[in-house]
């Protein structure tokens, strides 16, 4: 658990945290092939919130003590079945409620580039698809509720940075 300051003030159990809104530390990644397209997957049908939706390529909580950096490329690892470069773009702090659930991050966002084929991991992703821009943006607007609450944020955030 962070402040708003992403400074570290703790420690809990990840659904325990969700449960209880505190704010913890989160990373989201965003992928793009050397066509600029962007990565999305689908989330598995099992995950504890969000299932089936469309979002960012990664996402994932760092764990205490962990360089949030290393963690990323970890899990990107493990979600999607490939490593590529990241760097950190940008960090903000967000507040959903999903079911019983409360999402409430300090998410730190990274970027890529790959432009392979993902080999994903069927327990956190059930399908992918590269986007580009203008499609992702048309398809959000006509169906917002296909994607996920942060992936929705961490969109809009990166066109108004980048486009």
């Amino acid at each position: 658990m962070v402040n708003e300051k992403d400074e570290p003030i703790g420690q809990e159990e990840k659904i325990k945290a969700h449960l209880d809104a505190k704010l913890h530390r989160a990373f989201s990644i965003l992928v793009f092939n050397k066509a600029g397209e962007w990565l999305l997957q689908k989330r598995a049908q099992g995950k504890y919130h969000s299932p089936g939706l469309w979002t960012n390529a990664c996402c994932s909580h760092p764990r205490l003590g962990k360089d949030i950096l290393l963690e990323a490329k970890k899990r990107l690892k493990e979600e999607m079945g490939f490593a590529c470069p990241l760097k950190e773009i940008f960090t903000f702090v967000y507040k959903a409620k999903l079911g019983e659930l409360t999402e409430y991050e300090f998410d730190h966002v990274f970027s890529g580039i790959f432009s392979g084929q993902p080999r994903l991991n069927k327990e956190e992703a059930e399908d992918y698809q590269w986007i580009e821009t203008q499609d992702l943006k048309k398809d959000i607007k006509k169906n917002p509720d296909r994607y996920t609450f942060w992936f929705k944020i961490i969109f809009k955030e990166y066109c108004q940075r980048y486009h």
